[in-house]
């Protein structure tokens, strides 16, 4: 949703992509500036703030610090991590919740555009070379060009997107995938449903696939292997440096379940020209997810299993992917 209006060329243009832990803020030049660059990304806890309001203009006052005439932004695209469905936006990772029109009032701008975050994300898809992005798995296929691509990414929730083309350009496809109903695959993911099951109770008894796949999904999945409570980066720590034969177990686990869904997100999207992994958890385990059943369970989908072989699997590796696409969303509102 957008409220719209002129800006003049050179002046900023304020991006963010707001999740449930951080939020990213940058600058950009706008339409008829020097390439429209983006910078001063500055990242910043978003439990340090109340509201989004004053995340903002803390953000604002420490680029006018820096030297950037950020008092003369008009425009501004926010990505959160949230659907996006009207007016009032109720973050569900965190306790911000906003109008968007009100908030467009209080910050003077001309044009406010609030996107979901992963369709912000999918938006940039298109645009990644091999810097930034990381292939998962052999084969030569490189994807059918032209076609859907598809996108994961846990991080705080689970985050599921796509981008189709259409007459020359991209569409992004938001939606809360994540909250999808978890089905389990072997016997260990009937354990973890079970143990989940008992701790959410029958009035929350719905197991989504964020509950395995996020930071709290990944503390779960080892609370219901191992019966002990450990934070999802000590646990990913521990698996990284060897020291821990039960997190390195729980980490295999929590890839198995990730390729399973990225399969049935390819499946649903018919995401040919490649499917993409994105968030904050997944390109910290590096070696781990290769060396993983990832994507073996990707392509593990019975009669479909030639149609899956031949899609690619990438991990995002840039740092900022969403701030890029929410730039382009917000360049096709002005």
């Amino acid at each position: 949703m957008s409220a719209t209006g002129t800006q003049a060329a050179g002046a900023l243009r304020l991006l963010a992509d707001i999740g449930g832990t951080n939020a990213r803020f940058a600058l950009q030049e706008a339409p008829g500036g020097r390439g429209g660059r983006i910078v001063d990304v500055e990242v910043l806890a978003c439990r340090a703030y109340e509201t989004i309001g004053a995340a903002i203009a803390g953000y604002l006052a420490q680029a006018a610090g820096r030297g950037l005439a950020s008092g003369g932004v008009r425009a501004a695209a926010l990505a959160i991590a949230n659907p996006v469905e009207g007016d009032v936006v109720a973050m569900t990772n965190h306790h911000w919740r906003f109008s968007i029109e009100a908030l467009r009032h209080e910050r003077g701008l001309d044009t406010l555009l609030v996107v979901n975050d992963f369709a912000a994300l999918a938006m940039a898809l298109p645009h990644l070379d091999d810097d930034g992005r990381e292939r998962v798995g052999d084969g030569a296929f490189a994807g059918a060009p032209g076609r859907p691509l598809g996108l994961i990414g846990p991080g705080t929730g689970l985050g599921v997107s796509g981008v189709v083309p259409c007459d020359g350009r991209w569409i992004a496809l938001p939606g809360e995938g994540g909250h999808a109903s978890f089905a389990p695959v072997t016997r260990q993911e009937i354990r973890i449903l079970e143990a989940l099951w008992e701790e959410l109770g029958q009035d929350e008894g719905h197991v989504s696939a964020e509950r395995l796949l996020s930071g709290m999904g990944l503390a779960s999945i080892h609370r219901a292997l191992w019966g002990q409570a450990l934070a999802a980066p000590d646990i990913t720590a521990r698996a990284l440096d060897g020291s821990c034969r039960a997190c390195r177990d729980t980490v295999e686990a929590f890839c198995a379940v990730l390729g399973s869904v990225a399969g049935n997100v390819a499946l649903t999207l018919g995401a040919t020209g490649g499917m993409y992994i994105g968030g904050g958890i997944v390109p910290r385990l590096g070696r781990l997810l290769h060396a993983s059943s990832f994507r073996h369970r990707f392509e593990d989908k019975g009669r479909l299993r030639g149609y899956l072989e031949r899609i690619p699997t990438w991990v995002v590796t840039e740092p900022y992917p969403a701030l890029r696409g929410v730039a382009a969303l917000l360049d096709a509102r002005q």
